[in-house]
């Protein structure tokens, strides 16, 4: 038998086996939370479209959930109103499946390149452990649509801004007009100096905004002048489920949490992911610019469900990518390898969940917190890659994405890191450092 193919069914074998061993652990650790969140969105459209009620009057029998999100999204999800219950799960599991391959198919892609493993088998692999991710099974378990928004915005910023695009900007407006929260990434294109996106996104948004606001004037009103103001309708921020900032300071306090420490840590955060965001930029590396936003993301926002958490999937890719782009058997590879085990083996473990009920003292304040504890490492330790730019010929000058430093379709990344930029262009974050 030829070595191609033995090799190839030994990828065939390894994906079987370790698709075996996860659905092993799904039937153990995933919780069938029976589209909740989904059976909101059906039953406010149902309710809206067949029995002549406001959408935002609706909430769900025996609980305090209504339809939370812009108008905009109630005219994106208006279909679901016309099929049957089976048929509206069945088109979000898929919409989650596809997006989340496309997205995860793009950040594995250069680790695949580098390894020598074949696109495929690198895919069924990330996307095996990607089921794994308690984020992304509560997104399906829950039926959300947290993996269409990282999709929106990835389109952006992985393909049609290193591209110099003229719609770049596109996605993260039609993101931002569903769910107002990816409206960061319009602050990171304003903060990072891409004007030209910045204003694409924000009219995007806002044209979004409009239309939904002339089609049903009744729903817009009571979204802007009420609904998004009623907190009640989230849940309760002390929720050991809610992995933000806010949610931190809730926990030591529930029943006054401080709303001064809060917004004191919220002000820290963005100053220091809009620090290491511009220096991404400045160094070409949008994807890690991508990973830093949605980090920062999860902890700005005063709620952040676990299953949000999916915007911390592409930050744990780059850590394996740069580990993988370090020289064998160095330091720096197991340190970013290693960090990027024990942080996906946490987001795997439901370990938040063991302090549901209490979360006092010194280890409910820590176990409780966990995922926030990630997301801040992530803020803080990510590296920041060096790209090149071709000086002719190269993808830069055709108008693709330039070659990265730690891709082989750039120039090699040079052993002693600190010579690769002037001394105040280098700088040193978490122990891990980040050339300009």
């Amino acid at each position: 038998m030829a070595q191609g193919a033995r090799r190839a069914i030994g990828q065939v074998v390894a994906v079987v086996v370790l698709a075996a061993a996860v659905a092993a652990f799904l039937s153990v650790a995933a919780v069938r939370h029976g589209f909740f969140d989904l059976r909101v969105y059906y039953g406010a459209l149902t309710w809206w479209v067949h029995d002549g009620g406001e959408i935002y009057d609706f909430l769900k029998p025996n609980t305090q959930y209504g339809f939370t999100y812009p108008p905009f999204a109630a005219l994106v999800m208006l279909p679901m109103a016309y099929l049957p219950w089976e048929a509206a799960i069945t088109v979000s599991v898929v919409a989650s499946v596809v997006t989340s391959a496309v997205v995860i198919g793009w950040l594995v892609d250069p680790i695949a390149r580098r390894a020598g493993w074949t696109r495929w088998f690198a895919l069924a692999v990330a996307l095996c452990l990607a089921a794994a991710f308690e984020p992304m099974r509560e997104t399906v378990n829950f039926g959300q649509v947290n993996m269409l928004l990282l999709f929106l915005v990835a389109v952006d910023l992985l393909r049609l801004l290193p591209a110099g695009s003229r719609w770049a900007g596109a996605g993260i407006g039609l993101a931002t007009a569903i769910k107002l929260t990816p409206g960061i990434f319009i602050v990171y294109l304003l903060v990072t100096g891409r004007w030209r996106a910045a204003f694409t996104a924000m009219g995007t948004a806002t044209g979004a905004t409009l239309l939904a606001g002339a089609l049903f004037p009744d729903a817009s009103r009571e979204f802007w002048t009420a609904a998004l103001w009623n907190t009640d309708r989230v849940g309760e921020l002390a929720f050991v489920s809610n992995q933000s900032l806010r949610g931190v300071v809730a926990r030591l306090n529930p029943e006054h949490p401080s709303i001064v420490a809060w917004l004191a840590l919220v002000l820290v955060t963005l100053a220091v992911w809009a620090w290491r965001s511009r220096a991404a930029v400045a160094a070409g590396d949008e994807a890690t610019g991508l990973a830093l936003t949605g980090a920062t993301m999860c902890l700005v926002s005063p709620v952040t469900w676990v299953h949000h958490l999916v915007w911390l999937l592409p930050a744990l890719i780059l850590l394996v990518d740069n580990g993988m782009a370090a020289s064998a058997r160095s330091g720096r590879r197991r340190l970013l390898l290693a960090a990027a085990l024990v942080g996906y083996v946490i987001l795997i473990s439901r370990i938040v969940w063991a302090w549901e009920e209490n979360y006092t003292g010194l280890g409910g304040f820590l176990g409780s917190n966990a995922y926030v504890w990630i997301s801040l490492a992530l803020l803080l330790g990510l590296p920041i890659r060096r790209w090149a730019r071709p000086t002719g010929g190269g993808p830069a000058d055709r108008g693709g994405p330039p070659g990265s430093a730690v891709d082989p379709g750039g120039v090699a990344q040079l052993p002693e890191p600190d010579r690769a930029a002037p001394a105040g262009q280098r700088h040193r974050i978490g122990g891990l450092l980040a050339v300009r």
